[in-house]
């Protein structure tokens, strides 16, 4: 299966939803909250530049709680473009 390139749409949402992440990190070093959301701190890098824009949605659970940060808030980081449509 070939995977579509992501839209522009969707390659702003997931810079807001890593300017979101690093926001809930705050003072917490990176290796800390990657390695309690069970992923490489490379990888949180990555989703905290926009160079990982559409993170997957196990990752983003494990990030929510590791920051304790609820799954909605990043949810409202992501769709807060209304260009992007909701899931009915």
């Amino acid at each position: 299966m070939v995977r579509q390139p992501l839209t522009a749409e969707q390659i702003a949402a997931g810079q807001r939803l890593g300017v979101a992440l690093r926001a809930a990190r705050a003072d917490r070093g990176l290796v800390e909250v990657a390695l309690a959301a069970g992923i490489s701190p490379e990888t949180l890098r990555k989703i905290e530049s926009g160079r990982l824009p559409a993170p997957a949605f196990g990752t983003v659970v494990c990030l929510s709680r590791a920051l304790d940060t609820p799954l909605a808030e990043l949810a409202d980081a992501w769709l807060a473009s209304p260009s992007i449509p909701q899931a009915s």
